[in-house]
């Protein structure tokens, strides 16, 4: 736990307003992503968002002991209100764990729920709060492991699953040597606003997912951590099958590529949301990768990721549509 009197020094300059350092920008023709609040998202329709934005506001400066049991309610909340979503985590859970009786995942789902409302809430400490209290509740666990190949001059990628903790964590992140992250914006503005602000904190530039794989190796060329959340189903027109939890999953093949194209070296990287914050650990990296081979390095990533999930499954993503594209194009599960 990093100590108030070492957090604030860090924070000096990076606090809440800072724009990304011009030294670091990548330049593209759409730029660093920078979204903005005008007079047009007073209207009516987003009412919603700013009354989260209100919520999540006030919870961040409440202590822990107060914002996680009013994010486990939210979280029940968030379970009743939406069947869908609810339904797309019992298909990934059935499938990811086979061996565990339905009572045991239906309890899963129900901690991954409690998880989920804990960390929207922390959405507004990430935010609001002053920066020394934000990096105060974050534990950094081998972070030697990410500074070695900064010290050998080398680019790193930090290879993160979408755990609940990932937007906290890794804007922290930034503060301790340049990043740069992908994104896609948010439907409403207004949480758009809210979530691309703490992403962008502490220093970290975000770009739009179409940032294109040249613009992403220049970036790491210039010694810009990369961080990297590979996890999702993007089709099969640039992926391969690869297992994940024992399910045969659609997998992007570029980690292998970029990280031989910019020499850089791939850290994993787990965020796990506590009572009292946040442990961030970070893995050795990976040793003899890539192969060159494409189908060689995403088992290795996908075993690499389920390997850290294993001791926190409920802190995963579960409501993505993870396994819609089948080898053979057979049907997606989630179909009705």
């Amino acid at each position: 736990m990093l100590s108030k009197r070492s957090a604030g020094s860090r924070a000096r300059g990076i606090y809440n307003d800072r724009e990304p350092n011009s030294t670091t920008d990548v330049t593209t023709p759409s730029g660093p992503y920078r979204p903005r609040l005008t007079w047009q998202h007073l209207h009516p329709r987003h009412a919603g968002g700013w009354l989260l934005l209100a919520l999540f506001g006030l919870c961040a400066f409440l202590p822990f002991w107060l914002t996680r049991p009013a994010g486990a309610a939210l979280g029940r909340l968030m379970l009743a209100g939406n069947r869908k979503r609810r339904d797309i985590v019992r298909v990934n859970l059935a499938l990811c764990f086979p061996d565990r009786s339905e009572a045991e995942r239906e309890q899963m789902l129900r901690r991954h729920y409690t998880v989920s409302g804990q960390a929207y809430l922390d959405l507004g400490l990430l935010v609001f709060a002053p920066a020394w209290r934000v990096l105060t509740a974050v534990r950094l666990d081998g972070l030697e492991h990410y500074q070695a190949p900064l010290r050998e001059g080398r680019p790193v990628i930090l290879l993160v699953p979408h755990t609940m903790g990932m937007n906290f964590t890794g804007a922290l992140l930034a503060a301790e040597h340049p990043m740069f992250g992908l994104i896609k914006p948010v439907a409403d503005p207004v949480m758009d606003w809210l979530l691309q602000r703490g992403r962008m904190r502490f220093g970290c530039v975000l770009y739009l997912k179409n940032f294109g794989l040249r613009q992403v190796v220049r970036a790491l060329k210039d010694r810009n951590t990369f961080y990297y959340l590979p996890d999702e189903d993007h089709g099969p027109r640039h992926s391969l099958f690869a297992p994940f939890f024992g399910v045969p999953t659609a997998t992007l093949n570029t980690l292998g590529r970029l990280a031989d194209m910019a020499g850089a070296a791939v850290v994993p990287c787990f965020t796990r949301l506590t009572a009292r914050g946040y442990e961030l650990r970070f893995e050795p990296a990976l040793e003899n990768f890539p192969t060159g081979d494409d189908q060689r390095d995403a088992e290795t990533m996908n075993r690499v990721l389920e390997q850290g999930l294993r001791d926190m499954p409920e802190q995963y993503m579960w409501t993505f549509k993870l396994f819609k594209t089948r080898p053979g194009g057979v049907r997606s599960p989630y179909a009705r």
